[in-house]
């Protein structure tokens, strides 16, 4: 490009000219409307529409002729209009104050939330592993979530039971802290999570301080026997080691309380030495935590008779006061790794003494043991980043049954998949048992139902949501907490606490963590705290357990689900419409008329998206895509105009049709029937289905479109050619890692395919081309190219774009006449008083355009 003018070039504000109707471009020779049969009367026209000569006509032939041309000139208008509104975004038909749904976005959630159902595990078929109970040589193993029987309420603890807990307790870091805490104080609070063994760790912490002070007690009066004098520590006390007539270690039952406690502590017939052990659930309606002034008179008792305690509470808003006392410590979990190595030499140690003498010896087998935890098939199967005591003795007892040839490799399997079931399964068994048990004239607990449910309802939440920022956690937690609360007392209105969160009880109680990471806000990413499970089985899990064993929780889930299909977020309504959809193939009659059905029909774009998305999720399960596929057809064919809206939502997927062929042959269907009225998603759908590896499948057939007698599948072809340089690849590329694509960015697709596939830069240039060359379709067309040449020169642009560009541009620009208009269009581009080309830009873009072997001759013209 010269900087006068090129050679052959229109003037700057020039329009492009009408390119020869009858040129030869066998690919895409365009059949627009009724050019070509008007062309058979002889009716060739000029650039302004008019007859190319009038002579020897009659004046009143002559305006005959003229009102002809104005009403074709009128209709190729009315055409061009009618196609540029079938260009516009689907995704922006709503009015509202939310704005329009964000393409891209959507996009990028939608690989995010799917990563927590395909993280090698058997995920997709959602299904809960049966396997209850196992013998594992002579060993009888429960591998459910419920206890049988009730627990120990109150009593010693048996000497047996202290001695094995000293040879296998795994201390917990800090755990020394809290042994001091415990000597200096007489009295410990012991905050933790249920089954991370902080019991384990509180028995092992009373058994150590109770030891000691029974071998000083014991010192102290040996020393007076011996001097012949009374220090006042009384008579010699039986060690550790001694036959016990009596416990050193007490369990109280939590009944009694702190109060009673300390008031038994008074008599004669308490032992210096002794250690209790309360376990105080604060979850029952109206139960109010110790104060500290009942917890000062308990240490005060304590040690006036030389005893010890400890109180073990669950972490939680209601455990804060006593934590943040005096008295109160955290417990924290048993390393994982230390846990799981001690379980399994204690079970291989175990066999190895009872079996013969050529049997492996124990370090050989525990290396066979740990080799088999670390692979991926088993770590996927047990999907916990840490375990909890229980978890970790089972997972220990399956690894040696396998090493020890007693446990099959598909049973190893099956019980490391019931690990994170049996934690859903107590997270929600019995949660609003005690609002069910409460006496009919109870009043002023209207509360304690949102104090119940919020913990479950984050769960939940998080199983859904899991990966976005912990603040949209959070709300939708609340959320759900009010539906399940109006859900189990409808005909009150449940309160709802302002001030009753605590961030990290809800982490600990869900065994989830904070990282650092980037959302999205309208197109920028900013800095959030995202949080998740910590356990790729966890969401699962918890939203099989929801919905396969606690019926009556779905209406609030239902409900609390539409809400966030409203959510403007696409971080939150793409997650849930993952999520929905896995909840679906659970039980796809109920998901289907209480979800799927209404969403799919609703007035609003987000909600019909919401509703395409589960099914294209339920349409990736074996078992239900012949069902999904059938409903689609089902839509496009008979539906209502929402209904035709979300199947073509639901095909840009790619799985709800059996081939790519079929997937375009409804998509053509819905796009042309009613005048094109669902052109715009039709043709969105059809770029997306590009993305995926059959793209020239798709180009093909966009091709046969513009060359189709009918009128509307020539608009349909040409919507679809200048959408495909509108698109960019991020908008379009759900699966990265399927995609020869690589990587979503914002780059255009159409130079994304043409870097990186370059067998489909003849088809896309050729539609490129047809479109530039359609009267009704050239000046959208010609937008659509200004947007695809700036965005190849912006700031920050891949290196990747401009290969795209260079490999592009010289088929779509083959001829003088082609070239001709690009450099009118750099020139209108140059000229644009709101958003100026350089020069330098616009001569690259334009040398980008002239293949090599022309170039020579280009700079001799042009000096």
């Amino acid at each position: 490009m010269s900087d006068e003018e090129p050679a052959g070039g229109p003037p700057d504000d020039a329009p492009p000219e009408d390119v020869d109707k009858n040129k030869d471009r066998d690919k895409n020779k365009n059949k627009d409307g009724g050019r070509d049969r008007e062309k058979e009367k002889g009716g060739e026209k000029g650039r302004d529409g008019k007859p190319s000569s009038d002579e020897g006509k009659p004046d009143s032939d002559a305006e005959s002729t003229d009102n002809e041309a104005d009403d074709k000139e009128s209709e190729r208008e009315r055409a061009a209009g009618r196609l540029r509104e079938h260009t516009r975004n689907p995704l922006a038909e709503e009015e509202s104050e939310d704005g329009p749904t964000d393409l891209a976005a959507a996009s990028r959630a939608h690989g995010d939330a799917r990563m927590l159902f395909s993280t090698g595990r058997d995920l997709h078929t959602f299904d809960r592993p049966r396997i209850g109970r196992v013998y594992i040589g002579d060993t009888y193993m429960q591998m459910d979530a419920r206890r049988s029987g009730t627990g120990i309420r109150s009593g010693p603890v048996p000497a047996d039971e202290l001695r094995e807990l000293r040879r296998a307790h795994v201390a917990p870091d800090g755990y020394v802290r809290l042994r001091n805490a415990l000597g200096a104080r007489r009295l410990l609070v012991l905050g933790a999570a249920p089954g991370t063994g902080r019991t384990s760790t509180a028995l092992s912490l009373l058994d150590d301080v109770t030891n000691f002070a029974v071998a000083e007690a014991n010192r102290n009066a040996d020393t007076d026997a011996d001097t012949g004098t009374d220090t006042g520590t009384g008579t010699r006390i039986r060690t550790a080691t001694e036959p016990p007539a009596d416990s050193r270690v007490w369990r109280v039952d939590p009944d009694d309380g702190v109060r009673q406690l300390a008031d038994s502590l008074g008599g004669e017939e308490v032992r210096p030495g002794t250690g209790y052990l309360l376990e105080l659930s604060l979850t029952g309606p109206g139960v109010l935590p110790p104060d500290e002034i009942g917890l000062d008179r308990l240490a005060a008792a304590l040690a006036g008779c030389r005893a010890f305690a400890v109180i073990v509470v669950t972490v939680g808003s209601a455990a804060n006061p006593l934590l943040a006392g005096r008295y109160g410590m955290l417990c924290p979990p048993a390393p994982t790794q230390e846990l799981l190595t001690t379980r399994l030499r204690e079970r291989l140690e175990d066999r190895a003494d009872a079996a013969a003498d050529d049997s492996p010896p124990t370090a050989e087998l525990l290396a066979r043991a740990e080799e088999l935890a670390e692979r991926e098939e088993v770590r996927d199967a047990v999907g916990l980043a840490d375990l909890r005591p229980v978890e970790a003795e089972l997972f220990a007892s399956l690894l040696a049954g396998h090493v020890l040839e007693t446990v099959s490799y598909k049973d190893l399997l099956d019980g490391c998949r019931s690990l994170a079931a049996g934690q859903a399964q107590e997270w929600f068994a019995g949660v609003d048992r005690a609002l069910a048990a409460r006496p009919a004239d109870t009043e002023g607990t209207t509360g304690q139902a949102a104090v119940l449910f919020h913990p479950v309802a984050f769960r939940i939440a998080l199983a859904v949501l899991g990966g976005a920022s912990h603040s949209a956690v959070a709300s939708a937690a609340h959320l759900l907490t009010w539906e399940l609360s109006v859900q189990c007392d409808p005909d009150n209105a449940p309160a709802r606490p302002l001030f009753c969160d605590d961030p990290d009880s809800d982490l600990a109680l869900s065994r989830a963590e904070l990282k650092n990471g980037l959302v999205e806000v309208a197109g920028a990413e900013v800095a959030a705290r995202l949080i998740w499970y910590r356990g790729s089985a966890l969401p699962a899990a918890v939203l099989t357990e929801v919905w396969d064993r606690h019926f009556p929780a779905r209406a609030p889930v239902v409900r609390w689900l539409r809400l966030l299909a409203d959510d403007p977020r696409p971080q939150v309504w793409m997650r849930a419409a993952v999520a929905a959809g896995e909840l679906c193939v659970q039980d796809f009659d109920h998901g289907y008329a209480e979800l799927v059905r209404p969403l799919a029909e609703a007035s609003t774009a987000r909600r019909r998206f919401f509703a395409a998305t589960m099914m294209d999720q339920a349409a990736g399960h074996a078992s239900h895509r012949k069902a999904v596929r059938k409903l689609v057809d089902d839509w496009g064919r008979y539906g209502t105009n929402s209904l035709r809206w979300s199947a073509a939502m639901a095909l840009g997927y790619g799985n709800a049709a059996a081939t790519t062929d079929d997937a375009l042959d409804a998509l053509a269907r819905i796009g042309v029937r009613d005048e094109g009225e669902q052109m715009a998603v039709a043709s969105l759908n059809v770029v997306r289905l590009l993305a995926l590896p059959d793209g020239p499948r798709v180009l093909r057939r966009m091709t046969d479109w513009t060359r189709h007698k009918y009128v509307t599948y020539q608009d349909l072809g040409l919507v679809t050619a200048v959408r495909l340089m509108l698109t960019s690849v991020d908008e379009v590329l759900f699966e990265a890692s399927a995609s020869p694509l690589g990587e979503r960015d914002d780059r255009p697709l159409a130079l994304a395919l043409a870097a990186s596939r370059p067998e489909l830069v003849g088809p896309m240039a050729d539609l490129m081309w047809t479109a530039l060359n359609t009267a009704r379709s050239r000046d959208v067309a010609m937008d659509a190219l200004e947007s695809l040449l700036r965005s190849a020169v912006r700031k920050n642009r891949s290196e990747g774009a401009r290969l795209g560009l260079a490999a592009l541009l010289p088929v779509l620009m083959a001829e003088e006449q082609d070239r001709r208009r690009l450099d009118w269009l750099l020139r209108r581009m140059m000229n644009d008083p709101e958003n100026r080309l350089p020069d330098a830009q616009a001569r690259a873009l334009w040398w980008l355009a002239v293949p090599a072997r022309g170039r020579a001759g280009e700079e001799e013209r042009n000096g």
